[in-house]
């Protein structure tokens, strides 16, 4: 059994985040656990390392007390998800968050395609963050100006796709597995992936499996973090 002095030295606590939970909400849940069962200090340290969306499910490693210090080395690690893509339509968001903007032909695309088109996200691409994000551009959020109707320029980034599986295709549907640095945005690889198809997409369903050598079997809910 853990004790007060354990979680203010420093825990690791790998939290299989709920569908529509915020990682934020994840956070201030655990926090408000442990400080009610263990009367900890107001000033006691947690947080996570590395968001996911609301609407991704999966591994959310939270750190307590000194192992707050540990976020960065652990956030820099590899990441792997498992997900949905749909193709014939696009959203703002690139994902479920908005409604389809526009929809697109998907007769031509056949398994022999799909699975070529893989091939050309192998390795170092240039990726253009979702105007749907946390980035920040002139002082404000990206998904700020995005809601308020404000076009904003934004740079490609360079990041490193590891592995791009294909694990199911049932059309408009395509199931995935990736493996990938930190800073990637699948849903822009979604977005991306539909273009490459000479179509649209957006992602679907989104999970978080794995930071480094942390795997979401070993993680728990929230609810059954506090029983």
């Amino acid at each position: 059994m853990k004790t007060a002095e354990d979680f203010l030295e420093g825990q690791i606590l790998l939290i299989d985040k709920p569908l529509t939970w915020s990682s934020f909400q994840a956070v201030n849940k655990l926090k408000y656990i442990l400080k009610r069962k263990y009367d900890l200090p107001k000033k006691f340290k947690i947080g996570h390392a590395g968001t996911l969306d609301p609407l991704a499910t999966g591994l959310l490693i939270i750190c307590t007390g000194k192992f707050t210090k540990r976020i960065t080395e652990i956030q820099a690690q590899a990441k792997e998800y498992t997900g949905t893509i749909t193709v014939g339509a696009t959203t703002p968001s690139y994902d479920l968050e908005t409604e389809v903007d526009a929809t697109f032909p998907t007769e031509h695309i056949s398994e022999a395609l799909i699975l070529e088109t893989t091939k050309q996200f192998l390795g170092e691409i240039d990726q253009k963050p979702p105007v749907f994000s946390a980035i920040k551009k002139d002082g404000k959020r990206l998904y700020e100006h995005a809601r308020a109707g404000e076009d904003v320029e934004i740079a490609f980034r360079k990041t490193t796709i590891h592995d791009f599986e294909i694990t199911r295709i049932a059309l408009p549907e395509i199931d995935f597995r990736v493996k990938c640095n930190k800073g990637t945005y699948i849903r822009s690889l979604a977005f991306d992936f539909g273009i490459a198809l000479n179509s649209g997409a957006h992602l679907t369903a989104l999970r978080r499996t794995k930071i480094g050598d942390y795997d979401v079997i070993n993680g728990v809910s929230p609810e059954a973090f506090e029983n």
